[in-house]
């Protein structure tokens, strides 16, 4: 079997395909020509362009795929779809930002306002005046009238009504939307806007209510009337109303001739013929000039008023009286001007403010009289002298509250505290550690419990003295300032604080009188005594004062054989074999004081000792052995025994009449060998 290989040959290199068939290539999608090497062009896709795109809009397809890339502002497979409201521009994600019901366009997000807005967000309303799609209607509102800036419907002002607020208020009413109704009277009309009357002639008042006052008549009541003799005129054209006994247009002529009246003009007017402009024709009754009245015109007018027949009240303001013909204000002391409202200018008071103040420190003086209304902190006719001393104010009326002698201020009763004192009413002290004018000084103290707040003294701690408290209490004095003296005997001293003895050596108690008890010592008598055998020991430094037949430091060492009594010095005199006791007797340290015609005698211990009981029939014999007595006396020996101590006592009574010399002499206990 022969096979035969078909090799197909292209004599261009497909660029983007391969070679099917000689010269013939197969190119991939999005290619064309004849060797693959044209891109699509923009309506065609796929393998040699071969398919049409169905993109719109100006969207393009992709040349491989045929997916449609849309333009800004569409959306859909073909992109045949604008955004959705809301949303515009490339894949329809930017969110529009328009106001007030606004449409953005759909590719440029450009704001397409509703009627009656403008602005680049749609954010303002039209301008005045405009109203409707694009702002562009122009309003057609008359008189002040405004218009909806969407609708162009006009809301109309006060007064006036109608499509364009053209239109007035009908008669009988006014304001807006001419819902109010007018409450003008006597034909009186009113204003369409504000409802104010305009009256007719004759009238006045807020709604017309009023007749024109007696003598004024016309619109407004503007004109004055020109009627005579009492004549009235009519208030809406100002035409007279004689009285009886007048005539002519003004009521000015009279049917008598002057200086008569009655029916038949045969009686004299009584009138005072200067103060009276005319006497009645029929009843004779006087018509006074400005300034009189009473029956015949004779009494000037009352105090307040002028005029003809004194009918005007006085114009003139604070109790002035006024010209009885002209009305003229002749004012009170204090006060100027026309109608008398106006006080004399500062400084000036009294009629016609022609009188000069003569006050000092004064806020101002009467306008009246001229008394002086003094500034707070004086007094006096003239305001010339200030306020004593604890008071203050306007008139110096109020009472200083001030405390610790402080100075108050005359015009606002403000204190200025004295040294040491501060707060409002300078009754508070210094803080401590200040002191001085506004506590503005510091104490300067070293061991002290604060210092005086007004002269800064010290106050020192007990034990401290010295300008700054910085020295210890001198010796023998202690205390606050060092003003106590120490009680402390026997060379104590005293602690400087609180004076508590500090005894020496030996003593004790509060004021160190009392020696240390037997057997103590040293300070405080801590110290125990070492004496022995009934050594008594010093009570400043211990040292022992043996008892007669002991020597040593602790007094434990009997005398040597042929010695005795204190410190061993005393030699022994006993004979015949005979030994003396190292602590015998010594009598010499006694004292017998005989009392003159008496018998009986004070007992004394003599010595006292330890020894054994075979010791004592031979100490008896020989106890006197060496007594020697010049004087009459009756000697006496007692022994007395307890627990083998023996106390051996001497009574020597006198029988002779005294005073007589004795002696008693050393005795000494004498014992056999």
């Amino acid at each position: 079997m022969i096979h035969i290989h078909i090799i197909s040959l292209c004599t261009e290199e497909c660029a983007h395909g391969r070679c099917v068939s000689p010269d013939t290539c197969q190119c991939e999608p999005g290619w064309g020509g004849l060797d693959c090497s044209s891109g699509c062009e923009s309506d065609f896709w796929g393998p040699h362009c071969s398919n049409r795109c169905q993109c719109r809009n100006g969207a393009k397809c992709n040349p491989i795929t045929g997916a449609c890339v849309c333009t800004d502002g569409y959306q859909g497979w073909r992109c045949e779809e604008p955004c959705d409201a809301g949303f515009y521009g490339k894949d329809c994600l930017q969110e529009c930002q328009c106001l007030n019901g606004a449409t953005c366009h759909h590719q440029t997000g450009e704001c397409l306002c509703a009627p009656g807005y403008t602005g680049a967000f749609c954010e303002e309303p039209c301008p005045p005046g405009k109203h409707g799609s694009l702002c562009e209607q122009r309003c057609p509102c008359q008189n002040g009238g405004t218009c909806h800036h969407v609708t162009g419907q006009c809301s109309c002002p006060a007064g006036w009504v109608g499509p364009v607020c053209a239109q007035p208020c009908s008669f009988g009413s006014f304001g807006i939307n001419c819902s109010l109704e007018c409450t003008c009277r006597n034909g009186g009309l009113c204003d369409h806007i504000s409802g104010q009357c305009q009256c007719t002639a004759g009238y006045i008042g807020e709604r017309c209510q009023d007749e024109c006052p007696v003598g004024t008549y016309g619109p407004q009541c503007a004109h004055k009337c020109d009627c005579q003799n009492g004549a009235k005129c009519y208030h809406i054209n100002g035409a007279c109303l004689c009285n009886e006994g007048f005539k002519g247009p003004s009521c000015q002529d009279r049917f008598c001739p002057t200086g008569l009246y009655g029916l038949i003009c045969d009686k004299y007017c009584p009138c005072k013929t200067a103060n009276t402009l005319s006497c009645h024709p029929l009843s004779g009754e006087c018509t006074c000039a400005a300034g009189w009245a009473g029956l015949y015109c004779n009494e000037t007018c009352p105090a307040g008023y002028y005029g003809e027949g004194c009918r005007e009240l006085c114009a003139c303001a604070n109790g002035a009286d006024c010209d009885g013909i002209t009305g003229a204000c002749v004012c009170a002391p204090g006060y100027i001007g026309d109608d008398c409202s106006i006080s004399c200018p500062a400084g000036l008071y009294g009629t016609n403010c022609t009188s000069s103040c003569s006050c000092h420190n004064e806020i101002s003086c009467s306008h009246v009289d001229g008394s002086c209304i003094c500034r707070e902190g004086w007094q006096s006719v003239d305001c010339s002298i200030p306020c004593s001393s604890g008071i203050w104010g306007l008139s110096c009326n109020q009472t200083c509250q001030c405390a610790n002698e402080a100075a108050c201020d005359p015009v606002n009763g403000t204190c200025t505290c004295s040294p040491g004192w501060r707060d409002e009413y300078c009754d508070v002290p210094c803080p401590e550690g200040s002191y001085g004018l506004d506590c503005r000084e510091m104490c300067d103290c070293v061991n002290a419990d604060g210092c005086d707040p007004v002269t800064g003294f010290c106050h020192c701690l007990a034990g401290w003295t010295g300008v700054h408290c910085d020295s210890v209490c001198e010796e023998g004095r202690w205390g606050p300032n060092c003003s106590y003296s120490c009680t402390c005997e026997n060379g104590g001293s005293c602690s400087p604080e609180d004076g508590t003895c500090v005894c020496a050596s030996g003593y004790r108690g509060t004021n160190c009188r009392r020696m240390c008890p037997s057997g103590k010592f040293g300070k405080a008598c801590a110290e125990a005594c070492l004496c022995t055998n009934n050594g008594t020991c010093n009570p400043i430094d211990g040292s022992c004062q043996c008892y007669p037949g002991w020597i040593g430091e602790d007094c434990s060492k009997p005398c040597p054989q042929g010695s005795w009594g204190p410190d061993c010095i005393h030699t022994c005199n006993c004979h015949n074999g005979i030994w003396c006791e190292q602590g015998a007797f010594n009598i010499s340290y006694l004292h017998f004081h005989l009392v003159a015609d008496k018998t009986h005698y004070m007992f004394e211990d003599i010595h006292s000792f330890i020894s054994l009981k075979s010791f004592l029939p031979s100490f008896l014999p020989s106890f006197l052995c060496g007594l020697k007595v010049e004087g009459i006396f009756r000697v006496r020996v007692r022994v007395r025994v307890n627990k083998n101590v023996y106390t051996v006592k001497m009574e020597i009574k006198a029988h002779v009449p005294l005073p007589l010399k004795y002696t008693i002499y050393k005795v000494n206990v004498c014992h056999s060998m």
